[in-house]
């Protein structure tokens, strides 16, 4: 019995979510998360505490990190040594933090990413603005609150005699909160704090006079005043950050970019290294040499290039392409009132202000009380020493300690504190002298005490102070600003044409997703022989393209990749290509159905989509220009059912189409499909019968006055004059192209609009393949079955079929054929 009450028959997702809703608040409130009023997390607090506590400050020598480390593990955070003194050792990184609050000797890791010397080897001392933070904590002027094992006291809060949140930033992650606060300039974040105490109903704007922007260590430059604006009102936004580069011109014409500064918290050595990767990938043209010429007089990347190589467009390059222009995201989360808050820059100051008044308030108190203590002690040796004779008589004749105090307080009527101050009076105190300093020292103590009172009398008084110590603070501490702010952020315009090599190519396109480029004298050598594939896989695209020029390959699903020639693997005709999934982050189940290369993304073309269920999209290609391309974009937004069976590039002029699965033919205009964005559905395109669907989608030039060929699954072809259908609008029915059977009824399974001198290939199930020359077969009206091609109980029912592109031939050659009822196209 006593067994079971031991435990708790309890659902586990009770006791999980009980469990963890703890762990959230831990994390959330005491670990991860600044607090709004000292900018500190709770392990920096406890380190800058201990090291205070032991007297480890700008003023002492340096101490082993090691003893610090170990004293805030065994006094107050109970945690792994590495996660403190990797803690301790960031506020000691002049490229981490714009003030260190701890001074280091020796190896406290680099801008390269390079670990830090172990704790045994490396000291630590409080920097001199770090004792700002602690100043007068002895004072009552915070919270204290028992450690992990009530063995002594801790602080809840530093006093924090300046806005460290803004100035020194924070950035960390928890269950369901992260935080990314930038460092400020000291200077103007207390400019804004005197204007914000001077003016509480100020606007984001009027603070924004003083505070520019964000003042990282390593400087940079951030672009877009909007996103900051965003940013300082609702505590979210973004603003683009890039290094210093300048170019530099050299002897012979050459130029080499000089790169100074680099975006904050980007690590320098993977930077050098992703752009010489750029280099040796042959990503870029221009560059000679990338190198890191840092030392001890700073930062300097040198990036030499080649003669007559285009410095301007190779720099834009590199913004865009590596990490020496990054987006930083403001997410200012801090714990302010025991809760996680997004905070606004005016909310920021505001904790900071409340909590600088309470510690003012606490600490004008303190001294108060500690002054009127004193003045009544003072008081007190005055009477004595006016009736001195008596009191030493007095005392004299005591019979202890206890009873002198008794009769001092019961013949002369001092209180306790001046009866014990008395009694413990030095014999050279009773000098003439001493009357003298003392009625010296009670003046002071009342004008002390005035002072005070007046300061805590009023809130004008209060506010008075407090700006008088952060201009004190400003002139001790305040430096240049590193960071320069531009207001509009530079549009990239990176010619291609300069950064990669001109040249043309032939660039191919498998139907199961193959892509590669060839050298034109790779292609010309292999006398028209196809390049290696799988039995199953087929040549869908083959192209002459230049490298500038750009690839987009849509997807079944409604997907599209975007492919720079340029950035295709190189290989030899005859050789296989990659797959586009090892290019392109992409669907593993999604397939290519068609692809179109584009030199320039003109707003007077268009791109025509049509879906399986029925529906079309037009949109312009402009839209479809990407800017980053790793992974696969949507083109077109499609039901969980639908696919896409036809894509095409058009000039707005063409016309369309539209074949249904039970032999419906929709023809009309393409101005009858509205543009739409990029990512939406489109109109409906053909009004389908119940479980029918677009087998395919066709555009063409009605003057061209094309023939309609089409195929049915038990591979049954025949060809039908345009004139035969009648150009209506969208979304009807559209008009009847197969003879309707009851047994084994056919079904349409491809529809080509094409020219008299093209050739129609088919491969069925078991690969078997045929074609039709167009110009051989006689036109059929829209109500018959045409003539059959093979036999589908041996070969399977028909999966594939395309189209090659024939020329007309010579007139002569003409005579000879037959004319087709009457007339040939």
């Amino acid at each position: 019995m006593e067994e079971k009450e031991r435990y708790l028959d309890l659902p586990l997702e009770d006791v999980l979510g009980d469990r963890f809703g703890r762990y959230s608040k831990y994390i959330i409130q005491d670990r991860a998360l600044p607090d709004a009023r000292d900018g500190l997390k709770p392990v920096q607090r406890r380190i800058l505490y201990a090291m205070h506590v032991d007297r480890n400050t700008s003023d002492k020598p340096f101490r082993k990190a090691a003893k610090t480390v170990g004293n805030v593990i065994g006094n107050y955070h109970p945690h792994g040594d590495s996660s403190v003194y990797e803690a301790m050792i960031r506020q000691s990184q002049d490229w981490k933090m714009r003030h260190q609050l701890v001074q280091m000797h020796g190896n406290n890791g680099s801008v390269d990413g390079d670990p830090p010397a172990a704790m045994r080897y490396t000291e630590a001392r409080l920097s001199k603005i770090a004792s700002e933070m602690l100043r007068d904590i002895e004072k009552n002027t915070v919270d204290f609150m028992p450690n992990f094992d009530d063995s002594q006291e801790e602080p809840v809060v530093l006093p924090a005699s300046y806005p460290n949140l803004l100035v020194n930033g924070s950035t960390g992650i928890s269950s369901g909160y992260a935080t990314d606060i930038p460092p400020h300039h000291l200077g103007e974040v207390i400019k804004a704090a005197i204007h914000q105490m001077e003016n509480p109903d100020c606007t984001i704007d009027d603070l924004m006079k003083y505070i520019k922007g964000p003042d990282f260590p390593t400087g940079g430059t951030i672009q877009g005043v909007e996103g900051l604006k965003k940013a300082y009102e609702t505590g979210k936004g973004r603003i683009i950050l890039r290094g210093k580069a300048e170019i530099e011109a050299l002897r012979g014409g050459r130029e080499q970019i000089v790169i100074t500064e680099i975006p904050y918290e980007v690590n320098k050595a993977n930077l050098v290294k992703k752009m010489d990767e750029l280099r040796l990938d042959k990503k870029v043209d221009g560059i000679a040499e990338v190198r890191d010429d840092t030392d001890r007089t700073g930062l300097r990347i040198i990036i030499e290039l080649k003669k007559e190589a285009d410095g301007k467009g190779i720099l834009h390059f590199l913004y865009k392409n590596t990490d020496l222009q990054v987006f930083y995201n403001f997410n200012m989360v801090a714990i302010f009132k025991k809760t996680p808050l997004q905070l606004g820059i005016k909310e920021m100051l505001d904790a900071y202000i409340t909590h600088q008044k309470e510690v003012l308030t606490r600490q004008t108190n303190f001294d108060l009380t500690k002054a009127k203590e004193r003045a009544h002690i003072v008081v007190g040796l005055i009477k004595a020493i006016s009736v001195l004779d008596e009191v030493i008589s007095t005392i004299r004749s005591s019979t202890d300690k206890r009873n002198a105090k008794d009769r001092l307080q019961e013949q002369f009527q001092f209180s306790e504190p001046q009866s014990e101050a008395i009694v413990n009076l030095q014999l050279y105190r009773l000098t003439n002298t001493d009357i003298t300093t003392l009625q010296e020292e009670a003046d002071e103590l009342k004008k002390l005490i005035e002072k005070l009172e007046a300061v805590l009398a009023s809130d004008k008084n209060l506010i008075h102070e407090i700006k008088k110590d952060l201009n004190r603070i400003k002139k001790l501490y305040d430096d240049d600003r590193k960071t320069v702010i531009e207001a509009e952020i530079e549009d990239l315009q990176i010619n291609l044409e300069v950064i990669v090599p001109s040249e043309d190519v032939r660039v191919t396109v498998t139907k199961d997703g193959y892509v590669k480029r060839s050298s034109i004298r790779s292609y010309s050598a292999s006398n028209g022989e196809l390049p290696s594939m799988k039995d199953s896989d087929r040549l869908v695209h083959s192209m002459e393209i230049n490298t500038t020029d750009t690839l987009l390959l849509f997807t079944k699903k409604g997907s599209y990749l975007f492919l720079p020639v340029h950035l295709l693997p190189e290989n030899r005709w005859k050789d296989s290509g990659q797959h586009v999934a090892n290019l392109v982050s992409m669907d593993q189940n999604d397939d290519i159905i068609h692809a179109i290369p584009i030199r320039e993304f003109e707003d007077d073309r268009y791109l025509l989509f049509a879906t399986k269920n029925g529906m079309i999209k037009r949109s312009v290609l402009k839209d479809y220009k990407a800017q980053r391309h790793s992974k696969a974009l949507m083109a077109v937004k499609l039901k969980p059912d639908d696919e896409l069976v036809h894509v095409s590039l058009t000039d707005g002029q063409k016309d369309i189409f539209l074949a249904s699965k039970f032999g419906y033919g929709l023809w009309y205009g393409e101005e009858e499909v509205g543009t739409t964005g990029q990512r939406t559905a489109g109109v409906k395109a053909i009004n389908l019968k119940e479980n029918d669907e677009v087998m395919s989608c066709q555009i063409f030039n009605a003057n061209d006055k094309p023939w309609i060929f089409l195929l049915t699954q038990r591979s049954s072809f025949k060809k039908m004059s345009l004139s035969s259908f009648e150009k209506t609008t969208r979304a009807k029915r559209g008009m009847v192209m197969i003879k309707e059977l009851k047994r084994n009824p056919h079904r349409v399974a491809f529809v080509h609009v094409l020219g008299s001198f093209d050739t129609v290939h088919v491969q069925m199930e078991d690969n078997t393949e045929g074609s039709v020359e167009v110009r051989t077969i006689r036109s059929n009206d829209r109500y018959t079955n045409g003539s059959f091609l093979f036999d589908t109980n041996s070969t399977g029912e028909v999966k594939d079929s395309w189209v090659e592109k024939g020329e007309r031939p010579e007139k002569s050659s003409l005579e000879e054929e037959p004319p087709e009822d009457g007339k040939l196209f």
